[in-house]
């Protein structure tokens, strides 16, 4: 049986918590999130569900700046490239459609310009060169 696509802030919810579930038992991203986020889980993943909600159906719960929060975490490509595959792995294990494509293009965005600024930041402003 094939999967349905994002639908619905239900599906929202499973994506958001299929993916944090998968993240906080990551071994190299986990200790990250866990140490950055102790004892406030629920209320990112409540945030994570208005984010995504906002993004991918168009209903506007989310405001804020989603990049400050992420400004000084100890992280390099290779965290942003393994958070992107737990992305990957979890929406195209639960969801198959054009929303399901569309969020993992916006991660993939997102993820490339959070490392970009966070490189940025870390050098004074000054991007070093790759």
């Amino acid at each position: 049986m094939t999967n349905k696509d994002i639908l619905n802030i239900e599906d929202i919810k499973l994506l958001v918590d299929t993916f944090y579930s998968n993240v906080q038992k990551d071994d190299l991203i986990g200790n990250i999130f866990n140490e950055k986020l102790n004892g406030r889980w629920p209320e990112h993943l409540e945030k994570m569900y208005r984010f995504w909600q906002t993004i991918l159906l168009e209903e506007h719960t989310y405001s804020g700046s989603p990049f400050p929060p992420h400004r000084q975490l100890p992280v390099e490509k290779e965290h942003f490239n393994r958070w992107m595959e737990i992305f990957t792995e979890t929406v195209d294990n639960l969801f198959t459609g054009k929303i399901a494509e569309e969020a993992k293009l916006r991660a993939k965005n997102m993820a490339e310009m959070f490392n970009y600024k966070i490189e940025y930041f870390r050098h004074g402003g000054k991007h070093p060169l790759l």
